[in-house]
């Protein structure tokens, strides 16, 4: 029989097992994680100082860095209590400045694709900056990923957090309107990481937030995700053009690679052939959840490790989920143990409005007015 993570550790605080054993401790799995502690990681160009926030709480321990709101480490045990960190990143400042990858990065003003950088609000047009090809990906050259948050630490009941600040002013990347911009990252007593987003605008714009965590269940720098076993909760997906720009057509999963819903492991077909999947080097596409927008979060994602026995469930109110199996991971990047990453090593899920929904009128909608908070919750439920 396969113990789970919390089964793990409830039985450690019963036995009175030392704090070696479990890497964080039995108080800390009883009475919920100690405050955040803050440490220096870099300073930029300009002498901006960056600081990494260090939070543990129900056997999860998780590194967020004030540039770009990075998570840049996510700490978890196997199913013998051994600990690894299983996001993609780097162990210096300079290498996310230079990177273009967005390793575990806070994406905004808007997550993922808007075609030609160009979307019309209200009648006006709006020209955005252009940083992927003639497209603008994830909030264009300079986006939330490159901005230095204000971060406040928290402790509330026996769940631990940060709050994360950011305010994106009138015209920046080409987008309207001041966006008032709050992100919770929270630890709960049981090991969950939740992730609120919130924003605020004083005139019409477009948002849609989301983290771009690279997983390994079985460990950063520890080679292929593709006998990763993953299950996605939707029967349909979004095909693209040349340019991972979406269709417009919501596509059946069923006959196709892109056929999650049963579960199997992600190197199973991606090599088919596929011609969207030729066209993406793997998958790099946004599946259509069968839950739509839904006023809290529900359960549409499972990702497992048959190695480690780690699980990840993703539990969502969006209605998309972009799963990006690492295609462009070259073997010319160095991560945090050292080791470097090559094509298939991470991958990404998620959760967030449909790309270049701003272009799609039938699509749900990222217009945000004035007078209206978006409101956005994301969890991650962890497992062995």
């Amino acid at each position: 029989m396969e113990l789970n993570r919390r089964t793990v550790i409830a039985g450690a605080a019963a036995a009175g097992i030392a704090a070696s054993a479990l890497g964080t401790g039995t108080a800390e799995a009883a009475s919920g994680g100690k405050k955040p502690v803050k440490e220096l990681f870099g300073t930029l160009a300009d002498g901006t100082k960056v600081y990494r926030w260090s939070l543990a709480n129900g056997g999860t321990r998780l590194k967020v860095l004030s540039y770009g709101g990075i998570i840049q480490s996510l700490e978890l045990p196997d199913r013998h209590g051994k600990y690894a960190n299983v996001s993609l990143g780097y162990d210096n400042l300079a290498a996310y400045v230079a990177g273009t990858t967005f390793f575990g990065a806070t994406i905004g003003r808007y997550g993922n694709r808007i075609a030609k950088g160009q979307f019309t609000l209200d009648g006006k047009a709006y020209q955005l900056s252009v940083n992927d090809g003639v497209n603008s990906l994830h909030g264009g050259a300079k986006g939330f990923n490159t901005k230095v948050w204000d971060i406040e630490p928290f402790t509330k009941g026996s769940d631990v957090g940060l709050y994360l600040h950011y305010t994106s002013v009138d015209g920046e990347m080409g987008y309207p309107g001041t966006l008032k911009t709050k992100v919770t990252f929270t630890l709960t007593r049981h090991g969950d990481w939740r992730i609120d987003y919130e924003a605020t605008t004083d005139k019409p714009t477009v948002v849609n937030l989301t983290n771009h965590t690279y997983y390994n269940l079985a460990g950063e720098g520890s080679g292929t995700i593709e006998d990763h076993e993953l299950t996605i909760a939707a029967g349909r997906y979004t095909p693209t053009d040349t340019g991972l720009i979406p269709t417009g057509e919501l596509a059946t999963v069923s006959g196709t690679p892109f056929d999650f819903r049963k579960g199997k492991a992600v190197g199973r077909d991606i090599r088919a052939g596929h011609p969207q999947q030729v066209q993406a080097k793997g998958f790099d596409h946004n599946w259509v959840l069968d839950k739509g927008v839904t006023a809290k979060p529900e359960h549409i994602a499972t990702l497992r490790d048959p190695r480690s026995g780690r699980t990840l469930k993703i539990a969502t109110d969006q209605p998309g989920l972009q799963f990006y199996s690492g295609n462009f991971l070259d073997g010319t990047l160095v991560g945090t143990s050292g080791r470097t990453y090559r094509q298939g090593d991470g991958l990404c899920l998620e959760t967030q409005h449909f790309p270049d929904s701003p272009n799609e009128p039938a699509w749900p909608t990222t217009v945000l007015r004035p007078g209206q908070t978006y409101r956005t919750t994301t969890i991650h439920s962890f497992g062995n």
